[in-house]
């Protein structure tokens, strides 16, 4: 992902609320499942990590996008923003 698409994708992620949150049972193998679906539905996401999560949001976003094969946009303070093109039907597209 360039510089650009980065900017261009957190812009669009400035306006959205966060669809899932992440609680005090941190980050299980239902949870990431969700943010797969969430993702291939959606191509960009945010989620929010609760202040009773113990472990660091920086951490979560890469183990994250890991396992659903996506990349981190950002993590602002305990907001983070995932991205994965949808192959079979794009809905974001960049400007040139």
């Amino acid at each position: 992902m360039t510089s650009k698409e980065r900017a261009y994708l957190k812009g669009l992620a400035m306006t959205m609320d966060p669809i899932l949150s992440l609680g005090k049972a941190s980050l299980t193998p239902e949870f990431a499942e969700s943010v797969a679906e969430a993702i291939k539905k959606r191509e960009l996401i945010k989620i929010n990590v609760l202040k009773n999560c113990i472990d660091d949001p920086k951490e979560i976003a890469a183990t994250l996008a890991e396992r659903t094969r996506s990349e981190v946009v950002q993590v602002i303070g305990r907001k983070i923003v995932l991205y994965k093109m949808n192959k079979d039907k794009p809905g974001i597209v960049f400007p040139k």
